[in-house]
């Protein structure tokens, strides 16, 4: 693994991190009556705690295509997942909660799957796969599954509403990382005429801002720990579903590699789990005499 790629994404995660918390705690404030709306992002651009959220997930942006740019998705992604870490450690900050057996299981878990996965799966680039139809099918899986989730949500708002539109954020940043890497591509080919010629840059930023109004509505509507582990789990299984899809990633795919991979995630994604529902997250949410509003739409 080039050191640059692991120090990049691990800068990458920290950005986001730190970032994921700061938004939420200003769209817990927002009116519930711009839920999945638009005009959410109208109110939250004037909180200057969400500004600031914001800019450090731009800079986690930035730093992560650079990242995609030197390493494979599939080795990218597994790393942008340890922004929970960060998260929870300027939340552990903001609550004095003691990192406890929860927490130290967690780190072991999502740092021990990350180890795993990338060990056992040795990700490294092959040929991209160049039939149009096998990126507009998997981009449509991810997108469709998305909306569909998103659909569920708006029905079900404060129940599992959250959950499933920070999932449907995370297939959707998912997919952004997967296009970066395509735009980054293009760009050392290319140009940045061969970049703006295609249509991804466009998707890009499509998709960026539909997730952000999921995130957001996600973020508005229940405490931090319902809803970001389900966002960090889902956004680097889609990255890797689109590296091993069509952008040409190579996986080991003996029976033990398979398996060590496969634990590796299930690793992952249990340390999430662990460390979103840790004590430390903050558990504040929208204010009980707005939901009303809400459930009446």
């Amino acid at each position: 693994m080039p050191a640059l790629v692991l120090f990049l994404a691990v800068c990458a995660a920290c950005c986001t991190g730190i970032g994921f918390v700061l938004q939420q705690n200003a769209a817990q404030r927002a009116p519930l009556r711009d839920f999945l709306s638009w005009r959410l992002l109208l109110d939250l651009m004037h909180m200057p705690r969400w500004l600031g959220g914001i800019g450090l997930m731009v800079c986690g942006m930035a730093l992560g295509a650079m990242a995609l740019g030197g390493g494979e998705i599939s080795l990218v992604e597994p790393l942008l997942a340890t922004n929970l870490l960060f998260a929870l450690a300027l939340s552990r900050h903001q609550t004095k909660q003691a990192v406890g057996h929860q927490g130290w299981a967690g780190l072991l878990l999502l740092a021990g799957g990350v180890a795993a996965f990338i060990m056992a799966g040795q990700p490294r680039g092959g040929t991209a796969v160049t039939d149009p139809l096998r990126h507009w099918l998997i981009i449509g899986l991810m997108v469709g599954g998305a909306l569909v989730l998103a659909a569920v949500a708006k029905r079900r708002p404060l129940a599992v509403g959250p959950v499933l539109l920070a999932i449907a954020g995370g297939l959707l940043y998912g997919v952004q990382d997967a296009l970066t890497r395509v735009c980054g591509e293009r760009l050392e080919e290319g140009g940045w005429s061969a970049v703006f010629g295609s249509w991804q840059p466009y998707a890009m930023i499509a998709l960026g801002i539909v997730s952000l109004i999921l995130v957001q509505s996600a973020f508005e509507t229940a405490p931090l720990r319902m809803s970001l582990p389900a966002l960090t789990a889902a956004q680097p299984l889609a990255g890797i579903a689109c590296g091993v899809g069509f952008l040409g990633d190579v996986l080991r795919t003996d029976t033990g590699a398979l398996a060590w991979e496969a634990s590796g995630l299930a690793a992952i994604v249990g340390g999430i789990v662990l460390l979103g529902l840790h004590p430390a997250m903050p558990r504040g949410c929208a204010p009980v005499e707005q939901v009303p509003d809400l459930q009446s739409r």
